[in-house]
């Protein structure tokens, strides 16, 4: 072999191994951006990451998925299958996508930012504590059943520090579940509630099914001063049909 043949061998031999490791390479990448690939590394707690999604109230093809990242925990991602068609609960189907996180009421809650046509399944994960913590599986409907934005919160000041919040369920809606938050006028979160039925008073948890307020009991309603009330309907798999926000002064 002469040496100019020799060396169209090596660069070719060479260049087999580069394209070669290239592509062993992308699928290794395609395979640690699956869902899957985190849940076989990690021990898991399923539906330990209270998340919900709704869509924006004016463009049609982006949605927010909502989600409380409780204090300490690391590596939030967010993953999601190509379509509705998939299996919700299995894990390989659920690829990672980077997209845009903000705060909700100054990081008491967080959200990610989607923009796409199609509706698909989608789940929130963290860590905490060494352990994988998942949402249950959120369905996307921006296309199909867009959330309905409202100030329909009816406010009856009874006592200027425990104002009773109510609302009407929709004939349209499948809401399962709803969640309150009152805020104060710089927007910090006051108290999160969860209820299954159409009112809550504030800070009466006789009726609350499940509770994110961290600091009990939460401050007293100040009478004169400003609030909000912000309302999400939950439907069975977790998408929002009404978000409602509504201010008041006790």
């Amino acid at each position: 072999m002469n040496r100019v043949t020799y060396i169209a061998v090596l660069c070719s031999i060479i260049s087999s191994i580069l394209s070669g490791c290239t592509d062993d390479d992308a699928v290794i990448e395609e395979k640690e951006n699956l869902l899957m690939s985190l849940v076989s590394k990690y021990p898991l707690k399923k539906d330990n990451v209270i998340a919900c999604a709704a869509s924006d109230a004016l463009e049609k093809d982006k949605v927010y998925v909502y989600f409380y990242p409780r204090e300490g925990v690391t590596n939030i991602r967010y993953y999601e299958t190509p379509d509705t068609s998939y299996n919700k609960n299995e894990y390989s189907h659920y690829r990672e996508v980077k997209t845009d996180q903000s705060d909700v009421f100054n990081g008491y809650l967080k959200r990610f930012e989607r923009e796409t046509t199609k509706e698909k399944w989608v789940i929130v994960s963290f860590m905490e504590q060494d352990t994988l913590h998942i949402s249950n599986p959120i369905r996307l409907k921006h296309q199909s059943t867009p959330t309905t934005y409202t100030d329909a919160i009816q406010i009856e000041v009874t006592s200027s520090s425990m104002p009773v919040f109510s609302w009407p369920q929709f004939e349209n809606e499948d809401n399962k579940i709803f969640f309150q938050v009152v805020s104060d006028r710089e927007n910090n979160l006051l108290s999160g509630t969860y209820t299954f039925d159409t009112h809550f008073q504030y800070y009466n948890t006789d009726n609350v099914v499940l509770n994110i307020t961290r600091e009990l009991p939460p401050p007293e309603l100040l009478p004169s001063m400003s609030y909000s009330i912000t309302l999400m309907g939950v439907s069975e798999d977790n998408w929002v049909n009404l978000f409602a926000q509504n201010r008041f002064t006790p």
